[in-house]
C-alpha cells in the first residue's frame, strides 16, 4: 500500500469520527431516555406515535399550517403542549416540559425500566377504537357510532391524559409531577381509576349503545 493510500484512509477514518452523532441530539429524549427500543402494542398508532426528538422538544409551531404537520411533532413535545392548555402552566412551557421530565425520572426510578415505554403504553390504552356522531333525518338527530382514524386516536389520549394530570392539581396539594407519574402509571396499566382510561371506556360504552 502506498503512502498516498494510507494518508486518504486515516483522513476517511477523521471525517466519520466528526461526523458521529452527538449524545442525546436527535438520539436520546431529554438527553437520557433511548427511543429505539420503544414498542408499541397497537398496530394501528404505530405509524403514528413519533418519538424523534431533537433537543429540547420546542418547534415553536413551525409544522402548524402544514397538512398533517402534527404528525412529524414528537409525542413528548404534542403532550407538554397539552399540559398547557387551562391551569397555572398555561403558556409555561419550560415550567410543564421540567415537570413532565421529572416524571419520566421519578417512572425510572421506581420501575427500573424506560419511562418511554410506560408513556406509550398509557397511549394506547387511552385512545378510543370509536366514538359517536350526530346524523340529522330532517328534523330529528340521532347519534351513530363511527370508528376513529389513528390521527384521531392519539390526539384524544394525549388530550386526557393531560387533562387527567392537570385536575389532579385542582384544590389539591400534589405537584404537576406527582400528578402526571399517577396518570401515566395508571393508564399504562389500564386501570379504570386513570381519567384518560375512565373516559375511553365511557365513548366506547355511548358507542356500543347507538351502533
Amino acid at each position: 500500500m502506498s503512502e498516498s493510500e494510507v494518508v486518504i484512509e486515516e483522513v476517511e477514518e477523521e471525517v466519520v469520527e466528526e461526523i458521529r452523532p452527538i449524545a442525546g441530539i436527535g438520539t436520546l429524549v431529554f438527553g437520557k431516555w433511548d427511543a429505539s427500543a420503544i414498542t408499541c402494542k397497537d398496530p394501528g398508532l404505530l405509524p403514528y406515535i413519533n418519538l424523534t426528538t431533537v433537543g429540547v422538544p420546542h418547534t415553536g409551531g413551525r409544522h402548524a399550517n402544514a397538512w398533517f404537520g402534527k404528525a412529524k411533532l414528537s409525542v413528548v413535545e404534542r403532550y407538554i403542549n397539552k399540559l398547557m392548555r387551562t391551569g397555572p402552566y398555561t403558556g409555561k412551557k419550560m415550567g410543564a416540559m421540567k415537570a413532565f421530565e421529572a416524571a419520566l425520572d421519578s417512572i425510572a426510578d421506581k420501575s427500573g425500566n424506560n419511562p418511554l415505554q410506560t408513556f406509550v403504553d398509557a397511549i394506547c390504552n387511552a385512545a378510543p377504537m370509536e366514538e359517536i356522531t350526530r346524523i340529522k333525518f330532517g328534523a330529528v338527530s340521532q347519534p351513530k357510532a363511527v370508528d376513529s382514524s389513528p390521527s384521531r386516536r392519539l390526539d384524544v389520549a394525549l388530550r386526557n391524559l393531560a387533562k387527567g394530570a392537570q385536575q389532579g392539581t385542582h384544590k389539591s396539594k400534589r405537584t404537576l409531577t406527582n400528578c402526571i407519574i399517577n396518570e401515566l402509571s395508571k393508564a399504562a396499566a389500564g386501570d379504570a381509576t386513570s381519567f384518560a382510561v375512565a373516559k375511553k371506556e365511557e365513548l366506547e360504552r355511548i358507542a356500543a349503545s347507538a351502533r
